[in-house]
């Protein structure tokens, strides 16, 4: 890739020191010409470092979006991929995959490559076609959606628009399922990975490394369109349909819940605020209302849950998802893997993993594992209650001092379940499972039962087994706190703090870069780079991503 790279990156001398290093054959100048260049080097450094605040850019600067044409899905890779491997992938994706367009793209800062992947129109109504994808039919022909059909794609609403038959999600997840879908051949290697016959590349290289990361590219007009409409509208409506559009059924389907969640709790919030307020003082009145608040919930949450399943339908009709295709015509994970036989129900070539396999391993390993997590659970919660009497028991200690075990039990809380989290992801991807209904399904279960016993466990141990209800006030207090306060850190400061940590970086180096460059001047001679080292700075005019390698063995590319 230095032959793309070499003509970019090469730089001319005159201009900068005003005159060009000795040719190759002539003396070499003596030391007091090279300490003197030295110096004068470091002093330019130096005086790099002083202005170091003309590099050292705000995160505003390096965040501003220069939009990008022709792209709806990314794919980044290390800065030390090598060019065999960007050669080997590319090559099965124009192969495999023949309806997608990759460009390639070599960022300034990072020195890492992506692939920019697009596709044309023609190609995505193919692809919805094979994906099944629901689309509006237009009046004359019934309404409603149905799976599209390129054989009846005249039936469908703004099908002869091209912007606007499409959305960007679902182009996204058009390109996400044939990338998903690249499948190895027989004996296929790359490096020390070996692929079985038939598995899936893109999902194997970024479990690996190899691929850094694949994700959908935002659209900045309508970022900012939902951001005055969603985030920053007060008393208003979410805007579902727009959230589906762009972001997809899943997400728009979740908002639609927790608003409808959230308006509906106002009716126990307020007949709870009247009742504690008119409550007398007495332990007859407060029972009296516990009761009756008791009542109240009984029949507001059947209320809820029957409001919600008429909204939830709703949405689900009129975004399309009402009518989901059953098990039989379910298209398989990409990641499930097994040995090939003929179906004997539609003798179709298929792939078969036996159910006893599965059975097996979920009774020797995800079940003993599960339950030895909920143990650990239970005994780090002892630990900690044990800790806390031992911290009661000491005279003279301040009365903060009594929160610091409730503080550690509240942090294991969370990071046991951030572990156990991954670790349930790893036993659902061994267990195998053919189709991604079912593999939801059995990971909601793993996840949510060991999220229920960590997180209540402690509580039902102090209400029900201890009785001790100052402490369950204390402990419950402390959780809801500090969770409450762990999610704003990991949702919004982690991650800002590492985009501003990552920028710093990046323009750091950017300063380091400058200063190499002027050092080298003034001691080597300009010219192209040797040896196929990737030139500093090669990058397209106006941009951070740059143009990529043009000779690629005859494959043609898009720049």
């Amino acid at each position: 890739m230095a032959e793309a790279a070499s003509g970019a990156g090469s730089t001319s001398l005159e201009g900068e020191h005003g005159k060009r290093p000795p040719p190759e054959g002539e003396p070499a100048a003596p030391a007091s010409g090279v300490l003197d260049r030295v110096a004068g080097a470091w002093g330019l450094f130096g005086k790099r470092l002083l202005q170091a605040g003309r590099y050292l850019v705000s995160h505003k600067a390096w965040m501003k979006t220069v939009p990008t044409e022709n792209c709806d899905v990314l794919m980044t890779f290390p800065d030390t991929t090598d060019d065999h491997t960007l050669l080997w992938l590319l090559n099965h994706i124009r192969v495999g995959i023949p309806e997608l367009i990759v460009q390639v793209r070599h960022h300034r800062h990072t020195r890492a490559y992506a692939f920019f992947v697009t596709a044309t129109y023609e190609s995505l109504l193919r692809g919805a076609d094979e994906l099944g994808l629901r689309k509006a039919v237009k009046a004359e022909f019934g309404g409603g959606t149905r799976g599209f059909s390129c054989e009846e794609d005249f039936i469908y609403e703004n099908v002869e628009s091209e912007l606007r038959f499409f959305t960007s999600q679902e182009r996204q997840s058009i390109i996400r399922f044939w990338l998903q879908n690249l499948r190895a051949k027989q004996g296929e290697a790359l490096h020390n990975v070996r692929f079985l016959e038939d598995q899936p590349i893109i999902p194997e290289l970024a479990a690996r490394g190899i691929i850094q990361q694949v994700f959908p590219v935002h659209e900045q007009r309508i970022l900012n369109r939902l951001m005055k409409s969603w985030v920053q509208a007060v008393c208003e409506n979410q805007p579902l349909d727009d959230i589906c559009d762009y972001f997809g059924v899943k997400i728009a389907m979740y908002f639609a819940w927790l608003g409808f969640y959230t308006s509906a709790m106002v009716y126990p919030a307020v007949f709870g605020s009247v009742l504690y307020t008119f409550t007398e003082v007495d332990q007859t009145s407060r029972d009296v209302s516990c009761v009756v608040f008791a009542l109240f919930n009984v029949i507001w949450s059947t209320l809820f849950l029957e409001e919600w399943k008429r909204r939830g339908a709703e949405l689900a009709y009129k975004w399309g998802t009402l009518d989901s295709p059953g098990e039989a015509v379910e298209e398989p994970r990409p990641q499930f893997r097994g040995v090939r036989r003929i179906s004997p129900v539609t003798r179709a070539e298929e792939f078969y993993y036996p159910p006893w396999k599965r059975l097996l391993f979920q009774l020797l390993v995800s079940l003993p594992l599960c339950l030895a997590c909920l143990v650990c659970v239970f005994l780090l919660m002892l630990g900690c209650f044990q800790l806390q009497e031992l911290v009661l028991s000491v005279k003279g200690l301040p009365r903060l001092a009594r929160f610091l075990p409730k503080v550690m039990l509240a942090l294991l809380v969370s990071v046991s379940a951030e572990g156990y989290k991954k670790l349930a992801i790893w036993l659902n991807d061994m267990e195998n499972y053919r189709l991604e209904s079912a593999y939801e399904k059995h990971l909601i279960i793993k996840v949510v039962l060991f999220q229920f016993v960590n997180s209540y466990l402690s509580l039902f141990y102090i209400g029900f087994y201890l009785k001790d209800m100052e402490r369950l006030k204390e402990l419950l207090l402390v959780l809801s706190l500090s969770q409450s306060l762990e999610r704003q850190l990991r949702a919004v400061l982690v991650p800002l703090a590492a985009l501003r940590f990552r920028l710093l970086l990046l323009s750091l180096r950017g300063l380091l870069l400058a200063a190499r460059a002027k050092v080298r001047a003034g001691g080597e001679p300009a010219g192209p780079r040797r040896g196929g080292q990737r030139a500093e700075g090669a990058c397209a005019e106006g941009g951070v991503w740059g143009g990529g390698p043009q000779a690629r063995g005859g494959m043609e590319t898009r720049w």
